[in-house]
């Protein structure tokens, strides 16, 4: 009887081992899905990984004629998109706090109609909680018909609070093919 006994307790036992490695699985499915809007968070909020925060203050900026930076542009178009994307212009030179207007060009090369995302990044990092976008093409996802080339606007100003020492900054944009899920 001993031998019943005992299988029936094993029985119960791997059973609550189950339930819980099915809720250890639940737990880390749920960790994964939360972790890239929470990086997102911490990544605006710090300036990390050079992403800057979509809003900016214009009520308190005051133009430092004193000094320039030079901002320069980069573009890359990930694999699969099948558009050219380049800044009208490689750099500008702006004084602190002064608003400043890039055109930025894209083109599908493609015979269907693609919608692709932009993603920012600033270096040096630091550079990224100074570098302040009031209008831009990345905080919304661009559609384009086969063929159709588009100017996109991006209008920014740099923080008159960016320390002396930096004096360029490269923003650089990530083109990747935002398909809907």
């Amino acid at each position: 009887m001993d031998t019943v006994e005992t299988a029936e307790q094993k029985s119960k036992s791997n059973t609550r081992m189950g339930l819980k490695l099915l809720w250890l699985v639940a737990a880390a499915l749920l960790f994964a899905y939360a972790l890239v809007p929470l990086y997102n968070v911490l990544c605006s909020v710090t300036g990390l990984n050079g992403k800057t925060s979509n809003s900016a203050d214009l009520a308190t900026t005051k133009v430092d004629t004193s000094r320039w930076v030079n901002v320069e542009f980069t573009s890359t178009v990930m694999p699969g998109l099948g558009w050219n994307f380049q800044a009208k212009q490689s750099s500008i030179k702006v004084h602190p706090g002064q608003i400043e207007t890039v055109l930025f060009e894209a083109k599908n090369n493609t015979n269907a109609i693609v919608t692709g995302q932009a993603v920012p990044s600033v270096s040096p990092g630091e550079a990224s909680l100074y570098l302040k976008k009031i209008e831009c093409f990345c905080f919304q996802r661009q559609e384009l018909k086969p063929g159709e080339s588009k100017e996109m606007p991006l209008r920014f100003y740099v923080s008159p609070d960016l320390p002396k020492d930096l004096q360029a900054i490269t923003l650089s944009y990530a083109f990747y093919n935002a398909v809907e899920k």
